[in-house]
């Protein structure tokens, strides 16, 4: 089939080349030129395990092109995708202006049927709104379908090429066929595509993510009140999670969640039953514990110091929201280095990905370490933020000899606590207080 993907943003990259790996013909288009020509380079502009691997084969294949020219993306593909930014309106609302604008111009230059097909994370009735500005400008026969994304970041591409489920809502049944047609090679194993309305559609993705948004946040809390009351977080966690009911997944306590999904979309769905006059009480506490609990540690820091972090020199392990990605977006290593900064504290930080993310968004007011021992020289402390699996068995030998005193702050909890005290640290996590 002939696909054309708009956008070539994290979605919008990652759809365009899982299309193509099963024979598909795919013409990605974006606006911006460097970008553009970066890709038809060979050059992934985003950090996504295996997804360079898929890129350079499909480029190899001429299954995949890239160009700037929505017209001959337009041209080019019978079903259309519309993968761009729905950013946050000041009011927590979602931005649709990039994704009714590309609509609009769709209608000036609709030649003949297409599925256009909204990728990106839009409210209810946004399928209705891409429909109204695309038929402002045409008498073309056309259909609008909702396809929301469940792209995990750093396994997204196993997500795409085998997913628990793909959710399409549409009205039109020649619009379905051609959606079920190009899915099919995905759920070979018996994985369903649902069909619905392309409102239900467009509510399941929020409610997908605000849901999973809430239970990572339950867990935050019950991490809070173990260490008030003495207990341990993980045994209550492995004593819940193994409930059916409830499932093992997403129940890990730590810092708070971040990335471009969830508090985005927690916001967004929160506003808009605000517009319809419906107040999720839910979210509002989802998002008030989520942002409390990416400073969770700095009172354990400040407390560790007697209340006084200045010229203290703490390396920051881990600046990306989760692991297997470079994208910091409300990523709480922002949040943790704002506050230690206000403090007069020293920061060292490392990464194996996201180093270059966080310099272009906070310069230089940080050291920039090339490797986890590198930024531990000369330290008072260590604070992990993001749970890398380098991170999960250091070398404390190498710690020890590195750094001035010997303490970390698990903001992931990646390590036992016998373990480590044994390994002569103080240590510091969350919801095990011992």
């Amino acid at each position: 089939m002939k696909i054309s993907v708009i956008g070539t943003g994290y979605v919008g990259l990652v759809t365009g080349t899982c299309l193509a790996e099963t024979g598909n013909e795919v013409v990605c288009v974006d606006i911006n030129e460097h970008k553009v020509a970066q890709m038809q380079q060979g050059i992934v502009p985003i950090y996504e395990p295996h997804l360079d691997v898929l890129f350079e084969r499909n480029i190899n294949a001429k299954r995949l092109r890239f160009t700037t020219s929505l017209e001959e993306g337009l041209a080019h593909g019978d079903i259309i995708f519309l993968a761009l930014p729905t950013p946050e309106n000041e009011d927590g609302s979602a931005d649709l202006k990039y994704v009714l604008g590309v609509a609009d111009e769709i209608g000036k230059k609709l030649q003949e049927y297409k599925v256009i097909v909204d990728k990106s994370t839009v409210p209810v009735g946004t399928a209705e709104k891409v429909s109204e500005a695309i038929k402002r400008n045409t008498i073309c026969d056309f259909d609008v379908v909702s396809n929301p994304e469940f792209l995990r970041e750093g396994f997204a591409v196993d997500d795409f090429l085998k997913p628990e489920r793909i959710v399409v809502g549409a009205s039109s049944q020649r619009a379905i066929d051609l959606m079920q047609k190009l899915y099919k090679p995905f759920v070979r194993s018996g994985n369903p595509i649902i069909i619905m309305d392309e409102r239900s559609a467009e509510l399941t993705k929020y409610a997908a993510n605000a849901f999973l948004a809430t239970k990572i946040t339950f867990m935050n809390e019950i991490a809070n009140f173990c260490e008030k009351v003495g207990a341990d977080v993980d045994k209550v966690r492995i004593g819940i999670g193994t409930d059916s009911r409830i499932g093992k997944r997403f129940l890990f306590p730590g810092i708070g969640y971040g990335g471009s999904c969830f508090p985005k979309d927690v916001k967004a769905l929160y506003k808009s039953g605000k517009e319809e006059g419906y107040n999720f009480e839910i979210l509002e506490a989802v998002e008030k514990v989520n942002q409390a609990q990416k400073t969770n540690l700095l009172p354990k820091i400040e407390n560790y110091f007697k209340g006084n972090l200045e010229n203290k020199k703490i390396a920051i392990w881990g600046l990306a929201f989760k692991p297997e990605t470079d994208d910091i977006r409300e990523a709480p290593s922002l949040s943790i280095i704002k506050e230690l900064l206000d403090k007069k504290a020293i920061l060292t930080v490392f990464d194996p990905e996201a180093m270059n993310n966080i310099k272009n968004k906070i310069g230089d007011v940080v050291e920039y370490a090339s490797s986890m021992y590198e930024a531990t020289v000369d330290t008072d402390a260590i604070v992990i933020c993001t749970e890398w699996s380098i991170f999960r068995t250091p070398n404390f030998i190498k710690l020890r000899e590195n750094m001035n005193n010997q303490v970390i702050f698990d903001g992931r909890n990646l390590y036992e606590v016998e373990d480590i005290k044994k390994e002569g640290f103080d240590y510091f996590s969350i919801g095990r207080n011992f």
